[in-house]
């Protein structure tokens, strides 16, 4: 992976992995990480984890997110 940059937080790495695996379906490569972000949002069942892609890709993963 290039330069990573976070695309979004999900909640959880069950989520994580299933975004991961719909961006690379459409030929975007995914990454994750535990993030800090449960400090400000509350503790969730395995703490959020942010969702990274190159930066090149980061318009194309936007428009692939799911509406929220």
């Amino acid at each position: 992976m290039g330069e990573a940059v976070r695309l979004t937080v999900v909640p959880n790495e069950g989520e994580a992995e299933m975004l991961c695996e719909m961006l690379r379906a459409e030929g975007v490569r995914c990454a994750y990480r535990v993030t800090d972000i449960s400090a400000e949002m509350g503790n969730q069942f395995g703490g959020w984890r942010e969702i990274l892609v190159d930066e090149g890709d980061l318009a194309s993963a936007r428009a692939l997110l799911p509406e929220s």
